[in-house]
């Protein structure tokens, strides 16, 4: 289409219309194995704008598809015409009406927050998604989404009250229940409303096509059934039978894909919050066998979930930093185990709930252990399990657990049979595959593990999918439980229904959707299951050299790869976790972990260039990434998009050159030692508004940002005088002054220094410069010579095993984390990684085998907060920090809730990127601190951490060592 068009349909709306060639690639897949490059993507920001796009659509014969989250498994929200994203503007919560209990929201509300908005009024939406952090309402619509609640709460179509939508025409329509006489009054209505339900009349009227229906849909004791459109949900109501129920066609609409109308508002039917008390056994089996054979007995128990996971997606936890600590109610190596969660209004009902459930899985003995869980400990177990589909990316190399039968549903008593028919055909193509399953709800979330690059396993692909669906047709099952049809399962729906039922279908979407602009290619004249994939069959693999060691991954290219689109970063900063800042500021897909890897790997497969990471794309993808890391702890597939980003930057600077700024920011270590000479003499110059702020412009750093002052500080002859003197020495460790702490935060390193020799440490220095300004400006080859020439030094050290303690979270943690990449000795290496701490991690390890007391500490009260630095949470934790600050014993300490702090080293300093930056602060950290008493401490133990608390608040923040130096009674 010519651009000119497109130009003038921007012109007209009031949101946005992107059709650059970054927006397309980034809304090119979602969370399938799909690919499709649209005409381009929308943000509708009102319902003009909608109604705008569907008359644009209509007239020029191309399609609409409706997007939020994008975490779609199937497909759904590909396409080749217009991505409508409503996910930016549509996501109001327009009214609760308490006494129905019912909430009006736009489709791009999401899930878990709209359950922190209605917990205050002690009601909640039930279904809940896997994804339910960040997936919106209106997906959970398209899709009739229901998750691990839905044994106890009902699935989406279930809570759907009314529906208010934008037909083909664009006219408005508001779909909700009514009575017989309602309807039959709609049939005299002469508007494309009044003829839908003219022609659904007609249609299901008629006995032959309800016998039809009745015949060949999947048994309705099956409540996950999504496959094609639910037209034997339309038949249980007064129009239709005796039924005292009222006509709805929100039945209909749900799971409907957005192929039938567009939605703009959502009204849905609220629960009551669930009993406050609750306990999980989590039954452990040697095979799958014995685990299916348990959940029909089980099930007979009020249960508020009932899942299973087996040894492939328990495996997957073990390399997941973020998932490890959530393992800790596995015992042994079970080939599966089953989450079971009951609930009751008083501890007593608990109990003997609890008591029953437990006699019958010991009457079944076919569980060899069967741990019970309470409090936190459940939702540590149900974050393991909602990691799961994420996790599946774990896989190194090109074989994937690939979702193509993934949804299939049974009714409870064909379970075992079907799991085990499903096993011989898996057997029969030599496959292992993944069980992840709803299994209270006979739901399977079955994945065979596929190479989709080759086209023999491209043949697989569709072979397997094949004969699992006519197995599920054997049991009357859906082939779609509640991830959908989509690209994956559509052509599938005349097997799985009857040919005259799909008739019926293509009908019903004609009656809709007469142009066919609604999600074109979904439910009726699917695209083909084995075509459009997210890469090219029997390609040649591109050859693609790093400075940075990727290895682990099989290469760079793959380390993208292994982004599934589950879009784990995409959760706003409502809910837990720091990933991803620059979405939080933005809510821009480009700025997701998602959006980076999926554009790093598009460029790099399909560049032409000599230097396939020389594209502008490229550079505007990764600009606002703070290398916070978080991604690489907090994304269930690993995808470390920091690493990637340096990887970036230095490839794509050797071609285009390096500008004077970064140079500048990479080599600040050299600039602050030798201001550090004249330390006042520079300080007067960075205090200076008229030095200073020349300095800033030459420099390209925000006039609104304060520089660090240097200073200069002889630390050896500090630790000399203290070990003069004498001392009961504990132990010898190695205090690491690195670059920060001898220039920049001389009072960190004192501070250290006299803590660690009053508690009796025998205490040596190593200095060093750690390599991070090199890291992450992309100046590797200096990196590179740094950690050789560290390395070489820490040689007798590491050969004396000798713990080594560092103060700045980005330098110390560097050994354990970019140096694996940038040195070929992987002895030395797991070495200095077992060697080397944060100093709240070796402190706290001492307080917990008792070398040291509480009674050397203060007993006067105080208030601590702390902020953790970004890549502690990564690659640490900050429970160490937590533990360390509660030794004196009338400290109250508590971790404030934030992500990232938006400084990120020089990130913040950029003139470009302040806003940005202090956009991310103004998220959760500025405000807690500045709700905090004058005497609260805040702590923060990165220097970055500590200057924007200054920026932001004006309030000064201690690294948590000088905390507890303040706190000690020993002088």
């Amino acid at each position: 289409m010519n651009k000119s068009i497109l130009e003038k349909l921007a012109n007209t709306l009031e949101g946005q219309l992107n059709y650059d060639s970054l927006s397309k690639t980034l809304y090119a897949t979602d969370a399938s194995v799909y690919r499709k490059i649209p005409l381009a993507v929308a943000f509708p920001k009102t319902s003009n704008d909608l109604k705008i796009l569907v008359n644009f659509a209509t007239e020029n014969k191309i399609g609409l598809v409706p997007r939020t989250a994008g975490t779609s498994l199937a497909g759904q929200c590909v396409g080749e015409g217009i991505i409508v994203d409503t996910s930016r503007y549509f996501t109001k919560i327009i009214h609760l009406d308490e006494e129905k209990r019912q909430v009006i929201v736009q489709p791009g509300v999401v899930r878990d927050e709209l359950n922190q908005y209605l917990k205050p009024y002690g009601l909640f939406f039930g279904p809940n998604t896997s994804t339910s952090n960040r997936c919106m309402i209106g997906g959970m619509v398209g899709n009739n989404s229901s998750g691990t609640t839905s044994i106890q709460y009902g699935v989406t179509r279930d809570k759907i009250v009314a529906l208010k939508t934008i037909l083909s025409n664009g006219n408005e329509a508001v779909f909700e229940a009514i009575s017989k006489e309602v309807f039959l009054d709609k049939l005299e209505q002469d508007s494309q409303e009044g003829k839908i339900y003219k022609f659904l009349y007609e249609e299901l009227s008629n006995p032959k096509i309800q016998a039809e229906i009745l015949k060949e849909f999947p048994k309705s004791t099956i409540h996950r059934r999504n496959t094609g459109y639910a037209v034997d949900e339309l038949l249980k109501n007064s129009v239709f039978n005796n039924s005292t129920e009222e006509f709805n066609l929100c039945k209909l609409l749900s799971g409907s894909e957005g192929t039938l109308a567009f939605t703009t508002e959502i009204t849905l039917q609220l629960d009551e919050l669930p009993p406050q008390y609750s306990a999980m056994i989590a039954t452990h089996y040697k095979s799958l066998e014995d685990c299916l054979s348990d959940v029909a007995p089980v099930m007979k128990h009020n249960l508020h979930l009932c899942e299973m996971m087996d040894k492939v997606i328990l495996d997957c936890t073990k390399n997941n930093r973020q998932q490890l600590k959530n393992r800790f109610f596995v015992d042994g190596d079970p080939a599966a185990i089953l989450m079971l969660e009951v609930k009751a209004g008083t501890k007593e009902s608990l109990k003997e709930a609890i008591e029953k459930l437990q006699k019958t899985i010991k009457k079944s003995g076919l569980s060899y252990a069967s741990p019970v869980l309470y409090g936190d400990d459940i939702r540590k177990a149900i974050e393991l399990r909602k990691a799961g589909l994420g996790l599946l990316g774990n896989m190194i190399g090109d074989k994937k657990a690939v979702a193509c039968i993934e949804d299939t549903a049974v009714a409870l008593e064909d379970l075992k049979d079907f799991i085990l028919e499903f096993s011989d055909i898996m057997s029969g193509y030599k496959q292992n595959a993944v069980y992840y399953a709803h299994a209270g709800a006979g739901e399977l979330h079955l994945r065979p593990i596929l190479n989709l690059k080759k086209a023999t396993d491209v043949k697989l692909f569709r072979a397997i999918t094949t004969d699992v669906a006519k197995l599920t047709k054997k049991y009357r099952g859906s082939f779609s439980g509640e991830h959908g049809d989509g690209i994956v399962r559509a052509e599938f729906i005349p097997l799985m229904i009857g040919d005259k039922n799909y008739e019926l279908l293509k009908r019903i979407k004609k009656s809709f959707d007469p142009a066919g602009i609604f999600n074109p290619g979904k439910i009726v004249d699917a695209y083909l299951m084995d075509e459009s994939l997210r890469y090219k069959i029997d390609r040649k693999e591109p050859e693609i050299k790093t400075l940075l060691d990727f290895s682990d991954s099989e290469g760079i290219l793959k380390a993208a790869e292994k982004c599934n689109g589950s879009g784990d970063c995409r959760k706003s900063h409502n809910m837990a976790g720091a990933m991803c800042p620059s979405y939080h500021a933005t809510s821009d897909e480009k700025d997701t972990t998602r959006g980076r890897a999926n554009t790093l790997r598009e460029f790099l497969t399909n560049s032409d260039k000599p230097n396939q990471f020389d594209h502008e794309e490229l550079k505007e993808v990764f600009d606002l990434c703070l290398s916070c890391k978080a991604c690489a702890s907090e994304c269930p597939s690993n995808v470390d998009i920091a690493t990637l980003k340096a990887e970036f930057l230095y490839q794509y600077q050797e071609t285009n050159g390096y500008s004077f700024r970064s140079k500048l920011f990479a080599s600040s270590t050299k600039s602050n030692a030798l201001g550090s000479k004249v330390s006042g003499f520079t300080n007067a110059i960075y205090n200076s508004k008229t030095l200073g702020g020349l300095l800033k412009k030459v420099s390209g750093v925000a006039k609104e940002r304060s520089l660090p002052k240097v200073y200069n500080f002889n630390f050896n002859k500090l630790v000399q005088n203290a070990n003069n003197k004498e001392v009961n020495n504990l132990k010898k460790i190695i205090l690491y002054i690195d670059e920060f702490t001898r220039y920049l935060d001389i009072e960190v390193g004192k501070d250290a220094i006299y803590l660690l020799q009053k508690l009796g440490y025998e205490v040596e220095l190593f200095y060093a410069e750690s390599g991070r300004t090199y890291l992450s400006k992309g100046f590797l080859k200096e990196a590179k010579k740094l950690v050789a020439q560290n390395i070489e030094n820490l040689k007798p050290i590491l050969d004396k095993n000798l713990p080594i303690i560092g103060l700045e979270p980005s330098a110390i943690l560097s050994f354990r984390d970019e140096y694996k990449r940038l040195y070929d000795d992987k002895s030395i290496l797991e070495k200095l990684s077992n060697n080397s701490f944060l100093i709240e991690e070796f402190l706290a390890k001492e307080i917990e085998i008792g070398n040291i007391s509480s009674n050397s500490f203060t007993k006067e009260e105080r208030i601590v907060k702390i902020h953790g630095h970004c890549h502690q949470k990564a690659l640490s934790n900050q429970k160490v920090t937590f533990d360390m600050l509660n030794l004196p014993v009338n400290f109250k300490v508590s971790i404030i809730a934030s992500g990232c702090c938006g400084m990120a080293g020089s990130f913040g300093y950029e003139k470009e990127h302040y806003k940005t930056s202090m956009a991310v602060g103004e998220l959760k950290l500025f405000p807690t601190v500045r709700k905090s008493d004058v005497e609260t401490i805040i702590s923060a133990n990165g220097t970055s951490c500590r200057h924007q608390i200054y920026d932001g608040t004006g309030r000064q923040a201690l690294h948590p060592v000088s905390i507890l130096r303040q706190a000690l009674l020993i002088k």
